[in-house]
């Protein structure tokens, strides 16, 4: 339909200089889809943490149907504030081998994001493969349950160095690369529903999750020139390895007031990795280059309540 501003001639048959930089959105430097092939990320290189499984490794096996190479790693380590085990070197294996499976190529690496200095080592050894990044997936993380006064110090601690350091450093390795190739892209941080709402019973989690999304709101108005995209996903519940059974006794407790904190709008109440992966993949692919700053819910209509 034709443009209802007075100083744009599109749609009314006049040659128009003015329509076209005033009314159409510039697509110079965006990402273009592959059409030989059908891959929209054919000739791209994704760079995801915590890829030893759930999200993470979904998320890497979308990219590499798209065409996409891989820069992956994880910490394959347990932690000490949670009460489910953590991924392997068998699972991180594993998700190379879905990759490789799909035909694509993949570098990966054992590292934990906390230390800055072994994730910055992985990506280095993936981008003198591959090159890249042009797409950076933030999705390690952790989480474990308690009432916010009795989180203890080292929990507490735990949680906010992997979930909100781990993700700067993540960035911090990335984003100078990204400036430096000069092909724009984006990133995304794996927030949470908690990361938009006051979750009971995970307040460490709570905090970290809403600093991503501060973060990821700051870090896109600052790379907009570069045409670096930063969004967040935010999930409900993942069935991603990440048992939180630890707070049943809580629920238990408190289900007669907090309960309906819990209700979503949509009659589901568990997502599948893949279900993340492809909103994901949207936010890196050209459908969303306009697309920044914005926080995304995959949660069921929870928010919504």
């Amino acid at each position: 339909m034709p443009c209802s501003s007075p100083r744009c001639s599109r749609g009314r048959g006049e040659p128009g200089t003015v329509a076209r930089t005033r009314c159409t959105p510039p697509t110079r430097g965006v990402h273009v889809i592959d059409d030989s092939t059908g891959r929209r990320f054919a000739g791209k290189v994704a760079f995801v943490t915590g890829a030893a499984r759930g999200q993470g490794r979904s998320e890497a096996v979308r990219f590499a149907e798209e065409g996409a190479d891989l820069i992956v790693l994880d910490a394959c380590t347990d932690f000490a504030s949670t009460s489910y085990p953590g991924a392997t070197e068998d699972d991180l294996a594993e998700t190379v081998r879905l990759v490789e499976k799909v035909g694509g190529r993949i570098h990966a690496g054992t590292a934990d994001v906390r230390d800055f200095d072994a994730v910055d080592a992985v990506l280095a050894e993936g981008a003198e493969r591959f090159g890249g990044p042009d797409f950076v997936v933030a999705n390690a993380g952790i989480c474990s349950s308690a009432l916010s006064w009795e989180i203890g110090l080292d929990q507490w601690k735990e949680t906010i160095d992997v979930n909100l350091t781990g993700v700067f450093h993540t960035a911090k390795a990335a984003i100078p690369r990204m400036i430096e190739h000069g092909r724009g892209g984006s990133i995304v941080f794996t927030s949470s529903l908690s990361g938009l709402k006051g979750t009971p019973f995970t307040g460490h989690y709570v905090a970290s999750k809403h600093a991503v999304t501060g973060l990821a709101k700051t870090m896109a108005n600052e790379l907009g020139e570069h045409r670096i995209r930063v969004n967040t996903v935010h999930p409900a519940g993942v069935e991603s390895g990440m048992d939180m059974s630890d707070m049943g006794p809580l629920l238990d407790r408190f289900q007669h007031t907090l309960s309906p904190i819990y209700m979503n709008t949509l009659p589901y109440t568990i997502l599948q990795p893949e279900d993340v992966a492809a909103v994901v993949a949207w936010l890196c692919s050209d459908d969303a280059r306009y697309t920044t700053g914005a926080a995304v819910p995959v949660d069921f209509g929870n928010l919504n309540r």
